[in-house]
Formats: structure tokens, sequence, C-alpha cells
């Protein structure tokens, strides 16, 4: 009889053996309140996590690289259809032309543009943008063209106001606005008022857009002034349209009228 009590004893050991450590377990657990679980749970399991972030944040950064490469896709077309839409209005047949070079020390005095005497560009050409006149192109290599912008500041050209064709020279400012010296001590000019090359002009072919009136200085001296604002947006050129200016077509009486490095009335045109 005893013999059988203790061997049932026996065979229930593992049973007991088990149910003490899963009192054990759950004491431990409930002091600690999980923590040592959730550091083990953790440890199997990171390598998992790691991976599937790290793949995310791959993933993450692709897209939003290609959101950017469309988006700069978009903009690039967009500014080609305005460009083409406004040389195909133009009379003259113009060679366009990406600006490739533009240094942040003469962001507003010059830029260099991705073709040259191979497409048929050279020197004293005109170089306009979307709005209006951008400068001339001053030098040229088979494939690029040095353009000196309106912009700078030892840039002279002569203008007119369109309104009233009261004429003078402009000089560049080293920004987007430039300031135009009027001939006339008293001129009719107001604000809003279009400038425009001034046929008398060396450098460009007349009548080309340049920008409009923002403000007007009667009293300055020796001759009265007006601050003009480029229509072209000189500072954010990303292509150009380049056009032949030939001297030849300049009309004889025109000619007689300019000296080599001088505007009617005293206006200097610098080259």
């Amino acid at each position: 009889m005893l013999k059988n009590t203790l061997r049932r004893w026996w065979d229930l050991r593992l049973p007991i053996a088990l149910l003490g450590l899963a009192v054990t377990a759950a004491w431990g657990v409930r002091q600690t309140q999980g923590t040592a679980m959730f550091e083990v749970y953790n440890f199997v399991t990171r390598p998992f996590h790691a991976n599937g972030s790290g793949q995310e944040q791959l993933i993450l950064a692709r897209t939003q690289e290609l959101q950017t490469q469309v988006l700069e896709l978009e903009t690039q077309n967009q500014k080609l259809k305005e460009l083409l839409n406004y040389v195909s209005g133009q009379k003259k047949k113009g060679v366009v032309a990406p600006i490739i070079g533009r240094s942040a020390d003469h962001w507003w005095q010059q830029v260099t543009l991705g073709k040259g005497s191979n497409d048929g560009i050279k020197t004293d050409f005109t170089v306009m943008g979307p709005g209006g006149l951008v400068g001339r192109v001053v030098s040229v290599t088979p494939n690029t063209s040095l353009v000196l912008l309106i912009s700078d500041p030892t840039s002279q050209l002569g203008v007119a106001v369109t309104r009233t064709r009261h004429m003078g020279f402009l000089r560049g400012k080293g920004k987007n606005k430039a300031v135009m010296e009027f001939f006339d001590n008293v001129p009719n000019v107001k604000p809003g008022d279009v400038v425009s090359t001034s046929a008398f002009s060396q450098l460009f072919p007349a009548s080309l857009p340049v920008g409009k009136v923002l403000s007007v200085d009667m009293n300055k001296t020796p001759a009265p002034e007006a601050m003009i604002e480029f229509s072209a947006p000189i500072n954010s050129l990303e292509w150009a349209v380049v056009y032949p200016h030939s001297k030849e077509t300049e009309k004889p009486d025109q000619k007689a009228l300019e000296s080599p490095t001088s505007t009617p009335q005293g206006g200097v045109e610098k080259k």
C-alpha cells in the first residue's frame, strides 16, 4: 500500500515541478510588470524590426526622390512650353539655348549659354528671355556663349519711353532694376510706362521690351531719372533665345547720328 502511494507521488513529480515553475514565473512577471519578458521578446525580434524599418526608410526616400524628379520635369516642361510659344511669336528665327553657367559672384553680370559658334551664334548677338531683353553675346566658343546682362552695372544702352518716345540711357544696378537717365530736362514719363530699346541704339535692335517705370525723380541732377524694373526674369533665367543683330541693317542717317561710343544728346552706350 505504501509502495503504491509513493509510486503515485513519484509519477506526479513532473507536473508538480512544472506547476511550481509556472507559479514562480507568474509571481516574477507580476513583480516586474512584465519587463523581463518584454526585453526578451524585443531581443529576439530586433533583427526583424531593424530590417523592416530600414526597408521602409529606403522606400520612403526613393519615393520622395521620384516625386521631386517628377515635379522638376513638370516645371521644366512648362518653362519650355512658354519659351517655345515666345519663340514662335517672333518674326526672326532665334537659337534657343540653355543657361549652363552662372556664378554667384557675378549673378547679375553675366551668364553662359550652352550653344556657340557651331550653332551660328556670334558676338554682339541679342539675347532675349520671356518678357524682354536680357543682354548680348560678348564672346563665343564652338559650344558656349558668354552673355553680358543688361543688369550689369557696367552695361548701358539707349532706351525710350514707348508712350511718349522720350529717350535716355539705361544703367544696370546689379539686380532686377535699372536706372534710366533722360536726355530731356522735363520728360513726360510716369510710373507704369513701358520702356524699350531706342531707335538710335547701336548695340540692340529698336523696340525690344526692356521693362516698366517704377518711379521718377525729376529733381535728380544732372538729369531726371526713372527707376526701371526689367520685364524679363533675369534673376531666374534657365533658357534664353539668341537673335542676330547686324549693324549693316541700320539706316544710313542713323549711322550718321551715332558715334562709335555715344548716343544722341550725350548718352553713352557701352560695349
